[in-house]
């Protein structure tokens, strides 16, 4: 064991630790023990922005291939539990459902949503931001591109958040069993939608990965589920709590809004510092190869190390002023997407876009909107993505667009 100080309230593997932002703890592993040894989980926190560039950019010695998620003996066979060249293969199959073209052709249909979120709540002058504006963008929208019926977009939302729910070492039987449910019932519902697009393929992303071959590999129907979930929860869950921390960081920093609501323009780059600030992803694994070194401190072959993305995205070594929130921030070289190297998301571009765009309706629209109730924001207690659940705002009325 490291010869390093230990506080007893750091369990890295405990969802209750990433409620309400553990910064104060981050801060001090960063400052005495920027590699840090949590024994109760066994497993080490890596804590330096340059540490976790480091550790997901030398993946020949600390892999992915050994699970993403730091729970041992849970191995669930999709592209982000893989290293190359199968993550590279696994990779170029999902990869066509986030082209270019495909982003362009997204930008209006984005808008559209956006606008009609905002029309069915404006004239009420209050809503409940999390459920009536924040998780329908991303939801509608990786929901449409899999190809999934939008009277189950509910149900997909229900099934995500059961399951990420459970991500916890404390969580509770009843939670581990209502998102052992949760993924038993999406698996039946996607295997039903398989055999559909294999009978019949349409223009969306899961016809795409059901008849796509590279090098003669095609994917069987396990690695389908496991790569459509990872799809659904990667593109819903993340952004919606972008949106939601984000408009409440806002609201935190009203002259940082106000430089919004004045110039639109500066909305694409405010988009990256709320990126940081928010961090909606707060972990990854990766697992030692072999025995090696960082920080001075010998880290064994089997290892686990879990990439504290937050932290990262505090360390006052890149960062001026981390913990203020300056939507003109440049450079912000940050983590927030949680995956570097052969592991960059994705979706990082859908995301962005999806949130360029709410910002700047948000800002043209709702530029009052404030938090309707001092009582605390419920947040999920998960030790891989959380966030606030729910959060009650108001504004001033005003017509939806159609009707102007």
């Amino acid at each position: 064991m490291p010869d390093h100080p230990t506080r007893k309230e750091i369990q890295l593997l405990d969802g209750d630790f990433y409620i309400d932002r553990p910064l104060q703890h981050y801060e001090w592993m960063r400052a005495n023990a920027p590699l840090y040894y949590d024994e109760i989980g066994e497993i080490w926190g890596v804590t330096l922005h340059e540490d976790i560039m480091t550790v997901s950019k030398t993946p020949e010695i600390f892999c992915s291939g050994q699970s993403s998620r730091p729970e041992r003996g849970i191995l669930i066979p999709s592209m982000i539990n893989m290293d190359d060249p199968d993550h590279k293969r696994r990779r170029s199959l999902v990869n066509s459902g986030f082209t270019p073209r495909r982003l362009e052709e997204s930008e209006a249909k984005i808008r559209r949503i956006t606008h009609q979120l905002i029309d069915r709540v404006c004239e009420r002058g209050e809503c409940e931001f999390v459920r009536e504006i924040a998780a329908p963008l991303p939801l509608i929208m990786i929901g449409d591109m899999l190809g999934m019926p939008e009277e189950d977009f509910e149900t997909l939302l229900r099934w995500s958040e059961d399951m990420l729910a459970a991500t916890s070492a404390t969580a509770s039987p009843e939670l581990q069993e209502r998102a052992q449910q949760a993924g038993i019932e999406y698996a039946t519902y996607a295997l039903q939608a398989i055999a559909a697009r294999r009978e019949h393929p349409k223009n969306d992303l899961l016809s795409t990965l059901v008849h796509a071959e590279i090098d003669g590999h095609s994917l069987n129907e396990e690695a389908l589920i496991h790569e459509s979930l990872l799809i659904l929860v990667g593109g819903d869950e993340t952004t919606r709590h972008v949106i939601t921390e984000g408009t409440l960081a806002l609201m935190h920093f009203p002259d940082q809004r106000k430089k919004l609501i004045d110039d639109p323009r500066k909305v694409p780059n405010a988009v990256e510092e709320l990126l940081r600030w928010v961090s909606p992803i707060k972990n990854m694994n990766r697992t030692a190869t072999r025995d090696t070194e960082l920080r001075g401190l010998r880290v064994r072959e089997g290892d686990r190390l879990l990439l504290l993305y937050p932290s990262g995205n505090r360390d006052e070594r890149v960062y001026d002023n981390p913990n203020l929130l300056n939507v003109e921030r440049s450079p912000n070289p940050h983590v927030a997407f949680g995956g570097y190297g052969t592991h960059h998301c994705l979706g990082a571009s859908l995301a962005r876009l999806e949130l360029r765009i709410m910002f700047e309706e948000l800002s043209r629209r709702l530029p009052d909107l404030e938090l309707a109730s001092d009582d605390p924001l419920p947040q999920r207690a998960s030790n891989f993505i959380t966030g606030i659940e729910a959060m009650p705002v108001r504004f001033t009325p005003s017509k939806p667009l159609a009707a102007r």
